[in-house]
């Protein structure tokens, strides 16, 4: 049976995962364990749960308990349920809840390198990604389109991170991720070495179409992706296999990099 707790103080501390505004602090909460997340909205936090993260507890506005909320609170029957009107909830979280809930989860520590490389075919490597939205739509497309891992370079942004979990549709707990071990440009030896085929997404001259029919029929793939802005750094590229870019029309120089991935891992991604 569910504890129905009515929020009648915001300093009570059961209620600083929801108050957080420092997801680094909450990160490291529980350490030397790994340390909490927030799932925001209903569709995202089935997901994690159908993944088996483990709740903690559950903010819901007090209007969703008995409906569009009900099968999670039953799913989640052993944390404790914090519940107030949509106001006292914006108060304590700084922001209006998505569909009026939000769960706090548990961390699970992140598979290794070596082990994710060796079960994955199809790989999307992140290098130095920092926008919560752009990993968080990456995730979306990479899980989408058939990718089998994720991987991010140390400098890269938590997918774990409110927005990117949000952004993702929850799909950050659907596809194996980790961090890499190594920084740019060393980590692309180590995938050469695992029998990876690099690919590095870079407007330059020297390049081949995203749409060339050979870069598919490899057997192991790594679509590598740079950072907003500057992209790969040229010791990346200059480290990969091979350069790839779309094509671009009407002056316009590059795409945004969670844009381009759809575009890159639809062509890349089929085996």
């Amino acid at each position: 049976m569910s504890r129905i707790l009515k929020i009648n103080d915001l300093s009570d501390p059961e209620l600083l995962p929801y108050s957080c505004t420092n997801e680094i602090q909450l990160k490291r909460i529980c350490e030397p364990d790994p340390g909490l997340f927030i799932a925001e909205s209903p569709k995202v936090i089935r997901r994690a749960l159908a993944d088996g993260y483990e709740p903690v507890s559950l903010l819901c506005e007090q209007k969703y308990i008995d409906n569009q909320a009900s099968d999670i609170i039953s799913a989640c029957s052993q944390v404790p349920v914090y519940t107030a009107d949509s106001e006292v909830l914006t108060q304590l979280t700084g922001f209006r809840l998505t569909q009026g809930v939000l769960c706090a989860m548990r961390r699970r520590s992140l598979p290794k390198q070596e082990g994710l490389l060796a079960n994955a075919e199809r790989i999307v490597v992140l290098e130095d990604i920092m926008n919560q939205t752009n990993v968080g739509a990456i995730f979306r497309n990479a899980a989408a389109l058939g990718a089998d891992a994720v991987f991010l370079t140390p400098a890269s942004s938590d997918p774990l991170y409110r927005r990117s979990i949000r952004v993702s549709m929850g799909t950050v707990f659907q596809l194996p991720w980790t961090y890499l071990e190594q920084t740019p440009p060393h980590y692309v030896e180590t995938l050469k070495q695992r029998g990876f085929f690099t690919i590095a997404m870079a407007l330059r001259d020297d390049t081949l179409p995203v749409s060339d029919p050979g870069l598919a029929r490899h057997k192991k793939l790594a679509v590598i992706l740079g950072t907003e802005g500057e992209g790969l750094k040229s010791e990346t590229i200059s480290s990969c296999d091979c350069t790839v870019k779309i094509p671009m029309y009407h002056g316009v120089d590059s795409l945004n990099v969670a844009s381009a991935s759809g575009i890159v891992l639809w062509e890349l991604m089929k085996k």
